[in-house]
């Protein structure tokens, strides 16, 4: 499953721009929260329409998201 990754900061987006889909951090900076909300919205509905997620471009991030953690990640 695709998954949209979300950066809640500029300094790691900037950072990991290759596999941040989206700029939250951008509201700081003087973006409104409906701009950044609208463009997850459109986001979401461009990767549930089969474009790829960045991780997904790169064919990497299979690995990287588990939402049932038992025990210690590394």
């Amino acid at each position: 499953m695709p998954s949209i990754k979300i950066a809640t900061n500029s300094v790691t987006y900037d950072r990991m721009r290759g596999d941040m889909d989206i700029n939250a951090g951008r509201v700081l900076e003087g973006a409104t929260v409906e701009e950044v909300g609208r463009e997850i919205f459109e986001k979401l509905i461009a990767v549930a329409s089969g474009e790829h997620s960045l991780s997904e471009a790169q064919g990497i991030g299979e690995e990287e998201f588990n939402p049932w953690i038992i025990g210690a990640t590394m």
